[in-house]
């Protein structure tokens, strides 16, 4: 593979990364009404999924996706219904009045794990991603470049979303003074992305 190939992927890579979406609104809310370890379980477990993806993607899995209307339209209402239960249950539990100096509920690392797991899992999009960019890569006849730019791909999200947590831990403490509007706000972009993601064509 050339170096002028990798390095443009590594670049592509980057910017799907860092661009502002789902997995930066969950990471950042995390961060900020939870704390850093449930924000990096949020990041653990959405690279699981992505790593999942990836693995279907090098398989042919996520052909099907493509072929398939049908499957598509399932894997994203499947998403679109959990990320509008997500919102809906933050919602419902920003109706109670808190204290500023009142500890916000710590869920286990593994439910966060769990919560960026299914997040990744049921969008199909990242598995789109991988079916869709890693061919325009890949050097005809070496397929196990593919594992390579998986690894970049996944590394640059693990070193990105903890410079992310890191610096909304320095923010937390002022911003959960508007910890219900922050909250509330939060929740409803989830649902935003739930409708967005129900109603939006490939």
């Amino acid at each position: 593979m050339s170096t002028t190939a990798l390095l443009s992927f590594t670049f592509v890579a980057l910017l799907t990364v860092i661009t502002p979406g789902l997995e930066t609104l969950l990471v950042l809310r995390t961060a900020l009404l939870v704390g850093r370890r449930a924000a990096m379980g949020v990041v653990v477990g959405s690279t699981l999924g992505c790593l999942v993806w990836a693995t279907a993607g090098l398989v042919g899995l996520t052909a099907l996706l493509q072929a398939s209307e049908l499957a598509y339209d399932v894997v994203r209402w499947l998403g679109a219904a959990y990320l509008v239960h997500l919102g809906v249950k933050a919602l419902w539990q920003s109706r109670r009045p808190v204290e500023v100096d009142e500890p916000a509920p710590v869920p286990s690392v593994r439910a966060a794990v769990r919560v960026g797991l299914l997040t990744n899992l049921l969008n199909p999009k990242p598995g789109v991603f991988y079916i869709s960019l890693l061919p325009q890569f890949l050097p005809v006849g070496q397929p196990a470049w593919g594992g390579v730019l998986v690894a970049i791909h996944l590394g640059i999200g693990l070193l990105w979303f903890p410079v992310l947590v890191t610096a909304a831990g320095r923010a937390r403490a002022l911003l959960l003074r508007q910890r219900v509007l922050l909250d509330r706000l939060s929740a409803s972009a989830l649902i935003a992305f739930g409708v967005r993601t129900a109603v939006d064509a490939r």
